[in-house]
């Protein structure tokens, strides 16, 4: 039995097709999801979500920005505010914009909570990117 997988962004459907497995980036951890899960409402964090479109493949690589996912009767739906899959990311494009944001968020000074939060929102974006395109396992 497989699941029914739908990533839905609100310009876009990312992802509509049938896998074997997902792994999401909940925002208390990677979430593995398998046909036959009990009934699940998450909060995703901004990360990277794993799709295996049957055993015979490898594992597809879409970068979240935040959301909500939820499971039921083998229908996996995820609401994002963005996302992008891993083979429309340049490389090193992503690669680039992965250390200019880890570069800021180093520079950010101590006490200015407003600057820590902005940095950190980019670089996880940044991070997501750049591992979804491949860069980092």
């Amino acid at each position: 039995m497989t699941l029914t997988v739908r990533v839905i962004s609100p310009d876009k459907t990312v992802w509509d097709s049938t896998a074997e497995e997902v792994v999401l980036p909940s925002t208390t951890g990677q979430l593995g999801i398998l046909s036959g899960h009990a009934p699940l409402l998450s909060a995703l964090d901004t990360g990277v979500m794993r799709v295996r479109p049957d055993k015979n493949q490898n594992w597809v690589a879409i970068a979240l920005l935040g959301g909500f996912a939820e499971v039921e009767e083998n229908e996996v739906t995820i609401l994002v505010n963005g996302a992008e899959k891993g083979d429309s990311i340049d490389l090193e494009q992503a690669r680039s914009a992965f250390s200019e944001a880890q570069t800021r968020l180093n520079q950010v000074p101590q006490g200015d909570r407003q600057a820590q939060i902005q940095a950190t929102q980019t670089y996880k974006r940044a991070r997501a990117r750049f591992q979804a395109a491949g860069g980092m396992v």
